[in-house]
Order: structure tokens, then C-alpha cells, then sequence
């Protein structure tokens, strides 16, 4: 198999010629807001201390002014976050497989990540497993990620639940992380919201759907779970047609206003031509929110 990472580098590659390449870069480096510091000890204060440094809490239970101390942080890490059941293996708008889009997706903030000296990570998984590959830094180490995600988003894969791997990383992951998620059509439900506000409140997260291909086409779609003919009768019927485009965007909505009252700076892509643009796009989203 060629090299997933060649791919992705391949495509910005082309990217950079666009002379934009720089701007993306510019803009990863941009997500992680705050002082890039991280609390270390306390200590008495002295003239000449900051004065926003004084920690009033830790102040009033001593009864002397203390300062916090912090240590430069000289990495960040990368979390990439990914469904690989068997919606995944299903066909995008685009026309391509949505495991493709998310392997394109993944590199690309994943080798972002590695050029800034960022380590990353991995937690991807079904309805009946998830696996978290630990952060490390280099080219060989994203490239194993990539290969993960390829060999285990397949049809024969149990069937996709990312709320599993989100409760996963929610309930195990320490420390303040950018969480880099893509996922299928997901639909906004109270316990999914829920999760992604614990979530936002220790993390960075950035969130990139793939979207479903387009049922109201003539095709001869199946249904991934069971290989079931899927809606043949849509193109045919304006009337079910208007009620199928209705509820996908009562979905879609849902899920805009569930990640934005969550705080999470979401996109959508259809096929891997336009994913960098999209990221890049994501990113300056999330640098202006900032």
C-alpha cells in the first residue's frame, strides 16, 4: 500500500502552490489559546511579581499573598479522534469512502502537528471497542495512526457509536489537549451534548463531519449494516423526496447548535478534494472566536 502520509503531504503539497500552505500553518499554531504555560508551584510573592499571577485562593487560606508558578510548555498534543465502524466505510457525498476523507482529514492536522513539534495522538473505535494509541512525535508514528484507521473502518467493522470514544477520552485523558474529531452524520441528543461541554471545559476541540451521500440521487444505495436496499423510492417522489432534504437539515441544524452552545468550532466536508480548505477555514473560525 502506498504510504497514507505520502498522500496527505502529496495534496498539500498542491495546497502550498497555492501560496496558502503558510497560512494554514500560521493558523494551527493559533488554536491553542492562553499563555502556553502550564501551573507548576506556588510561592510568596515579591514586589515586582505579576500581580495576576497571585493565586487569591491559595492567598486567603495562608494569610499571605502567593503566586503561581509556571513552566513553559514546549509541546502541545494532538488528539485525533475518529470513528472506525462501519459507517465509515460508507460512500460520502462526494462519491468516495468516508474512511478515506477522515484518513485525508487526520493527516493533515496530524502533519501540521508534527511540524510544529507537537506530538499526536490517537482514539478511534465502534459500538464495541475503542483503542487509544498513545501521543508521539514523528512521521513513521502518524503514518502507523493513518494505517490504523484504514485497516479497522471496514464493512465488516460493529456498527459506529462515537459517543463510546468521546466518554473515553472524557473519562481517561489528563491534561489539556487540541482534540481533532471527525465523524459521521451525528444526530444532537441531550447525553451527546452533555459530553461535548465536559469535554470543552478541559479541552481545545475542533470538529469536522463527513457528510452522507445524497439519497435523493438515482443510485442503487445499500445500507452498510445490512447491505439493504436504501430509499430507491426518493428520486422517484418529490413528495418524500421534500420530507427526506427536511429532515436532514433539522439534523444537520441540530448538530450546528449543539457544537456551538458546546463552544466547539465545527466544519463539514463531502470529499477529500476540498478537506484543507475546509481545515484551514476550520481554524480561523476557531482563531476568531478565540
Amino acid at each position: 500500500m502506498t504510504s497514507l502520509l505520502h498522500r496527505v503531504k502529496s495534496k498539500m503539497a498542491i495546497f502550498a502552490h497555492r501560496k496558502a500552505r503558510g497560512m494554514l500553518d500560521g493558523e494551527y499554531g493559533s488554536v491553542f489559546r492562553g499563555r502556553s504555560l502550564d501551573f507548576d508551584d506556588l510561592r510568596a510573592y515579591v514586589p515586582g511579581d505579576e500581580v495576576r499571577d497571585i493565586d487569591w485562593k491559595a492567598t486567603a487560606r495562608h494569610g499571605s499573598p502567593l503566586i503561581r508558578r509556571y513552566v513553559a510548555v514546549r509541546r502541545q498534543t494532538v488528539l485525533l479522534i475518529t470513528d472506525t465502524g462501519r459507517n465509515m466505510a460508507a460512500e460520502a457525498a462526494g462519491g468516495e469512502t468516508k474512511k478515506d476523507i477522515a484518513i485525508m482529514a487526520l493527516g493533515v492536522i496530524g502533519y501540521l502537528a508534527h511540524l510544529h513539534g507537537d506530538v499526536v495522538g490517537l482514539v478511534c473505535g465502534d459500538a464495541h471497542k475503542t483503542t487509544s494509541l498513545p501521543a508521539k512525535s514523528g512521521e513513521a508514528h502518524l503514518e502507523r495512526l493513518l494505517r490504523h484507521v484504514h485497516a479497522n473502518a471496514t464493512m465488516d467493522s460493529a456498527a459506529s457509536r462515537l459517543e463510546d470514544q468521546l466518554e473515553h477520552v472524557a473519562r481517561t485523558v489528563k491534561g489539556r489537549f487540541l482534540l481533532f474529531v471527525v465523524a459521521d452524520e451525528m444526530v444532537a441528543t441531550p447525553s451527546l451534548s452533555g459530553l461535548l461541554r465536559r469535554l470543552r471545559a478541559q479541552h481545545e476541540i475542533l470538529w469536522l463531519t463527513v457528510r452522507d451521500a445524497d439519497l435523493t440521487a438515482e443510485a442503487p444505495w445499500f445500507s452498510v449494516h445490512d447491505s439493504s436496499p436504501l430509499m430507491g423510492h426518493l428520486a422517484r417522489s418529490p413528495r418524500v423526496a421534500a420530507a427526506y432534504s427536511q429532515a436532514v437539515t433539522d439534523r444537520d441544524s441540530g448538530r450546528t447548535d449543539m457544537l456551538r452552545q458546546a463552544g466547539i468550532t465545527g466544519g463539514s466536508v463531502s470529499g477529500s478534494p476540498e478537506v484543507i480548505t475546509e481545515l484551514f477555514a476550520l481554524l480561523e473560525r476557531h482563531r476568531r472566536a478565540g
